[in-house]
């Protein structure tokens, strides 16, 4: 790697706004220590360039950057979701799914590929082209597209800016250059039409979604591992989608049959 442990920390710590004390004090090292290892004077062990990672929160994609460029084996593994070591975490994000019915929800990656769905999202499906269905289905080009969701989606302008607000938090977190990409295609401030301004009382800016004759209101919430050990869990990310009134609840329950 051409980029040096140092020059890379460097731009993590950055990243975080934060001092070179301000590192050193969360890391439990002298400040003049932390300056060695960014200047390239003082070759940092392994356990301390993932102690100053801990203390940037870097992801552990990153971690293994950071490890290979001061010299030594990545720590972490990559697996699919699929592969039989996963198999307990996989099922955990099944049930996860399965618990949520009859509401939407889905999992997906830290690029927005789509890794599994519950039954309830099965009928929003139904009508989107099948192209946009052919792994890995990505939930932002699924939700913006012409041909995917967008045509039920009333709030579009709305949840266009949800994703662009989510995705340049995310890019500020860990900078990745096929999400950019992603942004800059799906996202830039002039791919679409400038929301509503939410009014003071609003707390959550729901999804409205024309739909089956009606118009059902949704709002979200994301679960992710908490402690995950390989880059895969590190990445996943679990979306649940909630009705906000009584009549989606209604439409999804059929209690209103």
């Amino acid at each position: 790697m051409d980029t040096t442990v140092g020059e890379l920390l460097r731009q993590w710590r950055h990243r975080r706004r934060l001092s070179q004390l301000d590192l050193a004090i969360a890391a439990d090292v002298s400040a003049r220590h932390v300056s060695l290892v960014e200047t390239g004077k003082s070759n940092p062990s392994a356990d301390m360039v993932l102690r100053l990672a801990v203390q940037l929160d870097v992801p552990l994609r990153d971690r293994n950057r950071l490890l290979l460029a001061a010299g030594f084996a990545p720590r972490y593994a990559e697996r699919p979701l699929s592969d039989d070591a996963l198999s307990a975490a996989r099922k955990a994000v099944e049930r996860v799914l399965r618990a949520h019915e009859p509401y939407p929800a889905l999992a997906f990656d830290r690029r927005w590929n789509i890794l599994m769905t519950n039954r309830a999202l099965d009928p929003f499906l139904a009508e989107v082209a099948p192209d946009l269905l052919r792994p890995p289905v990505n939930l932002v080009r699924l939700g913006l597209h012409p041909r995917g969701l967008a045509p039920l989606v009333v709030n579009l302008a709305d949840v266009r800016a949800a994703f662009r607000s989510r995705i340049t938090r995310q890019l500020a977190v860990a900078p990745d250059p096929e999400l950019a990409a992603l942004y800059e295609k799906l996202l830039a401030p002039d791919s679409g039409g400038a929301p509503r301004r939410p009014g003071a009382a609003d707390v959550v800016i729901p999804m409205i979604i024309r739909f089956d004759g009606r118009e059902l209101r949704l709002f979200s919430t994301i679960t992710t591992f908490g402690t995950p050990m390989d880059i895969t869990l590190d990445e996943v990310a679990i979306e649940s989608y909630y009705p906000e009134n009584a009549q989606t609840a209604a439409y999804f329950t059929k209690s209103d049959d």
